[in-house]
Parts: structure tokens; sequence; C-alpha cells
């Protein structure tokens, strides 16, 4: 949380600096302009290097949203397919459970206590959550029903651990898309280029505070931006928590 904050502090009080920055220097440079008679060209380039800046961080913006929250939905859906094979397990065969479900059980545990802060560090998927979810998949596999029922059950699990195995996939490509830097040239650029042309504009309380709001509204933006960019580190930080509630459930079950 205290991180998130001072992350948030930094990139939003750098893009105030920055444009405050960046309108001043031009101001020195070309000496401000007294008559008035820049401000129809600067507000024209205002106008459309905004209408270009604010495209590129609505984009962007959104597609981290959609990213962020395709992961939610493919943790929900790894720990939906997770729940169906283990009580599916119980449906099937009091004894023939026993392995699916420990294999299962312990699989859930690690992704909430192992696997979730290793994507956040070592940002790759655990290895030994692999193994559980490979020993359920083999106890499913070495299921022989013998009847409707159970062959009915034993397809069902098999499809469900190949979603398991496909969700997890999906939480790990997502640590890789980090946003390119090419980015972040690009909106940094766009607030100078734009405070730049506020220079026609005394410096007086009133220009320097809208100024300032400019800056610090785009500052949020990329704050929020930059957020979303990682679920698995603060300040976003994604919980684990559709594998809580599982392990809940799993409890509660007995």
């Amino acid at each position: 949380m205290v991180w998130g904050i001072l992350v948030g502090v930094i990139i939003i009080g750098g893009t105030i600096l920055a444009t405050l920055g960046a309108y001043s220097f031009m101001r020195r440079v070309t000496g401000g302009d007294p008559e008035g008679v820049d401000r129809d060209l600067a507000s024209s380039v205002v106008f459309r290097i905004s209408a270009l800046h604010g495209l590129i961080l609505a984009l962007v913006f959104a597609q981290e949203m959609f990213q962020y929250e395709q992961l939610k939905y493919a943790s929900a859906t790894e720990a939906d397919a997770v729940a169906d094979v283990y009580f599916d397990a119980g449906r099937y065969d009091p004894l023939a459970k026993l392995p699916i479900q420990k294999a299962l059980g312990e699989y859930a545990r690690l992704v909430i206590e192992e696997e979730w802060p290793a994507l956040a560090t070592e940002r790759r998927l655990s290895q030994a959550a692999w193994n559980q979810w490979d020993a359920a998949y083999q106890a499913v596999l070495d299921l022989a029903p013998a009847n409707k029922r159970q062959e009915s059950l034993r397809d069902h699990m098999l499809q469900q651990v190949h979603v398991i195995s496909q969700q997890r996939i999906q939480r790990e490509a997502t640590v890789g898309d980090s946003i390119n830097g090419i980015f972040w040239v690009a909106a940094l650029s766009g607030v100078v280029f734009i405070a730049l042309a506020y220079y026609p504009y005394q410096p007086d309380r009133r220009s320097l505070m809208l100024i300032a709001m400019f800056g610090a509204y785009t500052g949020i933006i990329l704050f929020f931006i930059y957020a979303f960019s990682d679920p698995y580190r603060p300040p976003a930080e994604l919980s684990p928590g559709a594998f809580v509630r599982l392990q809940q459930q799993i409890a509660i079950s007995g």
C-alpha cells in the first residue's frame, strides 16, 4: 500500500513538474508572447497534439484494463475447473477420489502460498504446482469407469483438467505482457509538447494552476496504466481470491 502511494506520488508529481518545467523553459527561450499573436497557432497545435496524446492514453489504458479483467476471469475459471474436478471425483467413487482430491487440494495451496508470489518475483509458474496438476491428471486418466455415470464424470474431469492447464498458461502469459518502453516515451513527449505550446499565456496563478491540473490528471492516467500493467505487484496487485474461496469450500466439505 505504501509502495503504491509512493509510486503514485512520484508519477503524478513528475508529470506536474514536467509540464511546469516545459512551460517555463519555453517562456524563457521565446520571451513569452506579450502581444498574444501566437495564441491562435499555439491553441491549434495544443488541440492536435492533445487529441493524439489522449487517443494513445485511452487505447493503452483500455488495453491494460482488458488484460487485467481477463486475468481475473482466467483465475476464476481455473479455480472453478479445480472445484469441478475435486467434487466430481467425490461423486465418481469414494476410494478413487482420494489421490485426485489430495493433489488438487495441495495444488490450490501451492497456487496461493507459492505460485502467486513467484509470479511477482520470479515471473514464472511454480513447478511444484505443475507437479500436483500432473498427479491429478494421471489419477483421472487411470480411472476405469464401470458404468455410464462414471464414464460421464471421467470425461468431464478430463475436460476440466485441460481447462486448468490452459488458464495456468494464461496467467503466466500475463506476466510477459508488460508495456513497451516506447509507450512511455510517447506519453511523456505528449505531456511536454502540450506544455510547451502554452508559452503565450502569462504565468499568473490561474494559468499555472491549470497547467499543473493538466499534468496531474495525465499523471493519474499514467499511474493507472502502470499499476494495471503488472497485476502481480503493487499498487494494483490482484489477489488469488478465487483460490482462497476454493480452499474454504474444500475445508467445509471435509
